[in-house]
């Protein structure tokens, strides 16, 4: 199964830092995380960047994920 890291910030929201998932695609990886940790809001975890085996993705709607990834979530980082 594919291992998803959690930053300290969604620790919050999960109590966990990381858990094993069945997703093969993003899409079913956010179903998956959503219905798993009821306090996750999917829209706010739709705009977060991920990475998935090291490669960040801004945009991963259609991106595969492999039955060892590892994948994380990150909130972007704005500056000015």
């Amino acid at each position: 199964m594919a291992t998803v890291f959690f930053s300290s910030e969604l620790i919050k929201f999960t109590g966990e830092e990381q858990v094993e998932v069945k997703a093969r695609d993003y899409r079913a990886l956010i179903d998956e995380l959503v219905t798993r940790f009821e306090n996750l809001d999917k829209a706010q975890m739709m705009e977060m960047a991920i990475s998935i085996d090291g490669l960040i993705l801004v945009d991963p709607l259609f991106e595969a994920i492999e039955e060892e990834s590892e994948i994380h979530f990150f909130y972007f980082v704005t500056g000015g």
